[in-house]
This record gives C-alpha cells, structure tokens and sequence, in this order.
C-alpha cells in the first residue's frame, strides 16, 4: 500500500492494533475521567440515529507499518460551545498527515461544518480545506468516523450498513461496514471490552479495515487493522488515554 494512502486511510480519522498481557484492568470512564492511562439529496448514510453520550478524551497510538519504524499517532476529541471537534495527526519517517473537522450532532446523525487536512510525503504534498457549503450532503470522513463509532455502540451495523462521506478533496467515498461483535483486547492502555467493525470498499475485497471501538466513548478507536490479500499489513493500539470531561 502506498505510504500516502496508508496515512490517509489511518487518519479516517485517520484516520488513517502490541499486547500488554500483564496491563492491570482499565477503570470504567467514570473513574478515568481526566486521568492518563499507561450531492444532489442523499440518502442517510447509516440507518439510524445513536444515543450514545459523546465524551471529550485525548488519546495516543503507536502505528506499526510492515516495513517501516513505528511511530505515533494523536487523536483529540473536544467540544466548543455546541459543535464538536476531532483532531488526527501521524507522522512516519518521511511522511506526515493531519485532519481537522468542526460538526455538529444532530437527531438524524452529523452535520459537518470545517474540514480542514495536510499531508506531505518527502516534502511535497498538500493542504485541503472543506467549506460548509461543500459539506451541506455529505460529511467529511472524521465526522463520519465519529457518527459510524456511535451507531455502532447504539446497535447498529449488526447485519451490514454503508456509510457515504467526502474525503479531503470533497469527493464521495463509499463503505460497506458489518458488525464483528464485542472482544476482549490487552493494549498497552490497559484491558479493554470492544466492539469491531470491518469496513470494506466495494471495488475492493481484497483490502478490508477492521475498527475497534471502545464500548461507551463515542469515536474513541481502541485499535485499527489493515489487511490486505489476506495478511495485516498495519496495526494502530492505543497506548495512552486521557478522558477530558
């Protein structure tokens, strides 16, 4: 997989999974909270509306990438006023990337209202930007990536779903997304519960992501896969988790 691409597939947020077997359990959200933890219309692009409570956190990743060193990867999830923002950035060797989206919560789903992006690959790349108007059909993939997590903790995607963004050129994306059901994972944060969700383009089955979401914090990523022709070609595990409110 090409590095730019992997950057821009992590950092999905992106938006672009090593165990800690002997990691002491992890405290619920209520016991960690701010502590560290070692178109023309369209229609709804995932059927129902979730009822998880958002909460603000902070947290770090190491991405491990076949043939490259590892390195991290920062997400930041905050609130102002009634808007909500998420913020990815990674940097590998001699590439680098980060997202930024400002959105809204709404009954029906997210209504995004900023995107903003950069990436750069031996010091060539480029700077994106997505107005309102130009979100007004679709949101952007970080907003996506939040409303997915959030539906998926409320029920949803149990038999499939497809979910329809705009990715940083304010092109739209297709998804295919299907349940996997809850596991048990040992990070390097901790123990964790989790609910995993593979998401496949549907021109391209040989490629799948398969997204680990924690159970009762909306658009918090416990860990991250990329498999390609049958072998994981990169991994991301929450190393570190910080619960802001």
């Amino acid at each position: 997989m090409p590095l730019r691409r992997l950057l821009i597939c992590l950092l999905l947020s992106l938006p672009l999974a090593a165990a800690a077997a002997g990691a002491p359990a992890a405290p619920s959200p209520a016991d960690r909270k701010g502590q560290s933890v070692a178109q023309p219309v369209v229609e709804p692009y995932i059927e129902s509306a979730a009822r998880v409570t958002p909460q603000p956190f902070a947290a770090r990743y190491r991405l491990e990438v076949s043939g490259w060193p590892s390195t991290s990867v920062v997400h930041r999830l905050s609130r102002d006023g009634g808007s909500w923002h998420s913020e990815m950035s990674a940097a590998i060797a001699v590439a680098r990337g980060e997202e930024r989206s400002r959105f809204l919560i709404e009954e029906d789903g997210v209504r995004s209202l900023q995107y903003i992006s950069g990436y750069s690959l031996l010091g060539l790349g480029g700077d994106y930007r997505l107005t309102p108007d130009e979100l007004a059909l679709l949101p952007d993939r970080q907003a996506a990536l939040f409303d997915l997590s959030r539906r998926v903790l409320d029920g949803g995607c149990e038999e499939a779903c497809v979910i329809h963004y705009q990715d940083h050129r304010g092109r739209e994306e297709r998804m295919e997304v299907r349940a996997l059901g809850p596991e048990s994972l040992s990070l390097p944060a901790g123990h964790f519960e989790a609910l995993a969700v593979e998401v496949t383009e549907p021109d391209k089955p040989e490629r799948r992501l398969v997204f680990r979401f924690h159970p009762e914090v909306p658009g918090l990523m416990l860990g991250v896969e990329y498999h390609r022709d049958g072998e994981r070609r990169s991994r991301l595990s929450l190393t570190r988790l910080s619960l802001l409110e």
